[in-house]
């Protein structure tokens, strides 16, 4: 083994990152080492004298560029072999770095501003003021989300069959250029428009960088993948790591058929799978492998591991969410090395209000906590003045947060409504006089999520007959402070798209049912359901020792592609009436 290279590598990691030249497809599955031997693979290029500017290791997050340089460092110091890491960082910041060169070429001086979500907002709305363009037929969150998507997957806006959406997109582009700005959307789109129109600024480029090393090669949309085959184009040295089997981001525009295509792309390209696991027992490793054979597009690959074989994966159903969630809380044993992963944000309302009922501290990974969240303590806010009048500071929020012309007599009438309706028709009393649910479509792009939110509050509200009661529950939930200093000791929650790339030695994955996981939109479209598939095995593959999955009503398709000789169907039981287990 090359003296530069980690020992311990195993025998395919140590093929893939020793691979001399020419385009390279490394399969990683879940927990094999994937990051590890990308940093061999840029450590052994450094070895062969590779001058280390001409090299790039690109990412998709911050958090991914700074593991693998931090790994590279230590590893560089350790050998002693006197060179400096290479460019190792995000797709956006490479591409940020590329415009402040070429800033002049597209309009734009080298001291530009890179706008964020809320900046891009901020000028969509500006612009539809200005053309007097009625915001219920053109929502800025929805034009915000037409002009993402035609940067990312390089669309021409000037054919779009809206021709008053051609003409806000040109506006738009526009006001960046005077504003000497870029969105966020840009750091991709506009180098590749330099590449593909601007003559010898690819030249410039393909030249100068003899290498490119790509992480999470699945998680590519059209933009990114235009940009690398550009790069890579006269070198040819391309190496990309990835697993098509993890490929969760198809809202984001993520295109896997990127990944399962390369050999297209790249006749010559060397394919090195990585099938061993590292981070899971064999038990959870067989599981996760059998759900997602059942996936019709994807690289088929036998995941194994020596690790023990660990105990049956549990299985246990509910009647409500509520119960779900009382036995999760009942279950944990060590809340530092636990997770608790879920579908959607809504779900974690009734798993917090378990653990604080418990005593047990939490940390939402990636998100606010449910009564934190904007949308549910707009409604929140209506509840409490319709109980207290002289509740100040809700009626600010009110205000404030709501569209003054229909709130104002909604204030003066909400103390009435609290008096005559149960809760759950005063928040829909709420929603309707107020529009808010149409507010939240044009404000948000994530407006969907905000309604499942307020879906869960409104489900959380019919178990209350009074008004009083249900906002004094909400008060204790809301006032339960954790002490200082628990945040080492505390059970993680998150989706499971915010746990990707994570493991915990203990999972429980939540409210795995028709409906949540695969989700009600991916029902009726055989690719929306794979990638749900995906997810699912995303989540069972954090697990290093324990996997615990619990439902309600309606078991997940998916729990029935678990071979039965893996789970063990818990006899943990609220009452007989409450639980629900698998035929």
């Amino acid at each position: 083994m090359p003296a530069i290279l980690p020992r311990d590598l195993n025998p395919k990691q140590l093929e893939a990152a020793t691979h001399p030249g020419g385009p390279l497809l490394i399969t990683a599955g879940a927990g094999s080492g994937k990051t590890k031997t990308l940093t061999s693979r840029l450590l052994y290029l450094l070895g062969e004298n590779i001058a280390p500017e001409s090299i790039i290791a690109i990412t998709f997050t911050n958090k991914a560029a700074a593991e693998m340089k931090e790994r590279a460092e230590r590893l560089i110091t350790e050998i002693g072999i006197g060179v400096s890491p290479p460019f190792i960082g995000t797709f956006h910041s490479f591409g940020a770095r590329i415009l402040r060169s070429e800033a002049p070429l597209v309009g734009r001086t080298r001291g530009f501003s890179v706008y964020d979500e809320d900046d891009a907002v901020r000028l969509i709305k500006k612009i539809l003021k200005a053309e007097s363009l009625d915001q219920k037929k053109y929502p800025y969150a929805v034009i915000r989300h037409k002009i993402s998507k035609v940067k990312n997957e390089l669309e021409n806006a000037e054919e779009d069959e809206d021709e008053v959406f051609s003409r806000l997109f040109s506006l738009y582009e526009s006001a960046l250029r005077d504003q000497n700005a870029f969105d966020f959307d840009d750091l991709i789109y506009k180098p590749v428009y330099l590449f593909e129109n601007t003559p010898g600024i690819l030249n410039k480029y393909e030249s100068r960088y003899r290498h490119i090393l790509v992480d999470e090669y699945q998680d590519i949309n059209t933009a990114q993948y235009r940009l690398v085959r550009l790069l890579a184009g006269k070198h040819r040295n391309l190496s990309v790591v990835g697993d098509d089997h993890q490929s969760i981001y198809g809202f984001r525009w993520s295109d896997f058929r990127n990944f399962l295509n390369f050999e297209k792309d790249w006749p010559e390209a060397k394919v090195v799978i990585l099938d061993q696991n590292y981070r899971s027992t064999k038990t959870i490793v067989s599981a996760a492998s059998a759900v997602i054979e059942q996936n019709r597009f994807q690289r088929p690959k036998t995941l194994w591991t020596e690790n023990d074989e660990g105990s049956p994966i549990k299985v246990a159903g509910f009647s409500s969410p509520e119960s779900e969630a009382e036995w999760i809380v009942s279950s944990i044993k060590d809340p530092a090395s636990s997770a608790i992963l879920y579908r959607t944000n809504a779900q974690s309302r009734p798993i917090e209000q378990a653990l604080i009922m418990g005593h047990i501290p939490y940390m939402i990974f990636g998100g606010l906590r449910f009564y934190d969240r904007k949308e549910i303590k707009d409604i929140v806010a209506c509840l409490r003045l319709a109980m207290n009048p002289l509740d100040e500071m809700s009626r600010d929020r009110l205000l404030k947060e709501f569209r003054k012309t229909k709130i104002r007599p909604v204030i003066e009438e909400l103390p009435h409504m609290g008096e005559i309706c149960s809760p759950v028709e005063l928040i829909g009393y709420i929603l309707k006089e107020t529009d808010y649910i149409a507010s939240l479509k044009t404000d948000f792009k994530n407006a969907e999520e905000r309604i499942e939110n307020i879906s869960e509050l409104i489900s959380f509200a019919g178990n209350f007959d009074s008004l009083p009661e249900l906002v004094e529950r909400i008060s204790l939930l809301q006032s339960t402070d954790q002490p200082r200093g628990d945040e080492d000791r505390a059970v993680r929650l998150m989706t499971v798209h915010m746990a990707k790339g994570l493991e915990f030695d203990d999972v429980f994955l939540a409210g795995v049912s028709d409906g949540i996981l695969p989700h009600e939109r991916s029902l009726f479209k055989a690719s929306d359901l794979e990638e749900e598939r995906r997810l699912m095995y995303v989540a069972m593959t954090r697990a290093k020792k324990s996997l615990r999955i619990s439902f309600f009503r309606t078991a997940s398709r998916f729990l029935y592609e678990i071979p039965p000789e893996l789970v063990e169907f818990s006899d943990f039981k609220f009452g007989d009436e409450d639980t629900i287990y698998l035929d």
